[in-house]
């Protein structure tokens, strides 16, 4: 109870302050209230100097839109572009580092729901930190998150020039795709031991779709386990393997398949590996993956034979 009434204290005091300065025009001169992607109320600069990005989709949103110079912070796996990498590091984007992130003095952090823990953002914000939160599902809604990190920015025109490109290039697939109706039966593997492949609610999903292709684990779990018997009643037409960090690793997991001669994906020699960060990663090189994989299902629109 004690606790209950200190919060709507605090809140109250909160309220109170934003009434204050908004009566005094402050407010309304450097700063403004919008609402992120979880529906939250959040109050933040309006030319934010210091931003910190707390997962890698967001960092390379914020390279492509040309606005790395407010970039004071990222986290310990945003690796893309190669710049990123010389930035400092505020943790992983499951295990934030508060106290770096606030020796960093950021004026904004920009978080995602999926992966950064909630109770670090609110120990931010008690900190008088604002965390604007994005929460990308779909092709649709990352291209939505460009757009209003693009806002938070004031990179609008540039986010718009990239939005319109990326819708562009997925049209130009849609057409590619349209010219034949064979819908192959892919088999995406994420992990090796177990046997991993994603279900209807991953972005993979999606991607195999626009590509041309049929996803043969599509279901209710996200990311379905598969033992050998499963793998061989499925008989997928493509393989496709990512997230192996070494070539022999690629090999093995390759010779591992290559042991099931029944599979039709195997007997046609239509087993492939990809780069796991143009499939997992909501930014967008999205779409990148998305013209690698229609390469992949669909070589004859290519004029490659299968």
């Amino acid at each position: 109870m004690v606790n209950s009434e200190h919060m709507k204290f605090r809140s109250l005091i909160n309220i109170f302050t934003i009434f204050i300065w908004l009566c005094f025009g402050e407010l309304s001169a450097t700063a403004g209230i919008v609402t992120d992607q979880l529906g939250r109320k959040v109050l933040v600069p309006k030319n934010p100097q210091r931003v910190i990005s707390l997962a890698p989709n967001i960092t390379e949103i914020i390279f492509a839109l040309d606005s790395e110079r407010l970039l004071k912070g990222v986290t310990l796996h945003c690796d893309f572009p190669a710049e990123a990498k010389l930035l400092p590091r505020v943790g992983s984007y499951v295990g934030l580092d508060l106290e770096k992130i606030v020796s960093l003095k950021p004026d904004l952090c920009i978080a995602i729901k999926d992966g950064n823990p909630k109770q670090v953002v609110d120990r931010l914000e008690s900190f008088g930190i604002p965390v604007y939160a994005v929460d990308p599902r779909n092709l649709d809604s990352v291209m939505e998150t460009i757009l209003s990190i693009g806002s938070l920015l004031g990179a609008d025109k540039r986010a718009d020039i990239l939005v319109k490109n990326m819708r562009s290039r997925i049209k130009h697939v849609a057409e590619l795709v349209a010219a034949t109706f064979h819908r192959p039966g892919v088999f995406f593997q994420i992990g090796a031991a177990p046997v991993v492949s994603v279900g209807t609610l991953t972005y993979i999903h999606e991607l195999i779709l626009l590509a041309g292709g049929t996803n043969v684990t599509a279901g209710e779990t996200p990311y379905p386990r598969f033992s050998r018997e499963q793998l061989i009643a499925l008989s997928p037409d493509v393989v496709i393997i990512t997230s192996m960090t070494r070539i022999d690793a690629f090999d093995q997991v390759l010779a591992e398949w290559n042991r099931w001669p029944q599979i039709q994906a195997v007997r046609n020699k239509q087993i492939y590996m990809a780069d796991s960060d143009l499939f997992d990663r909501p930014s967008p090189r999205l779409v990148d993956g998305l013209e690698a994989l229609v390469k992949l299902i669909h070589p004859e629109l290519f004029g490659n034979k299968k």
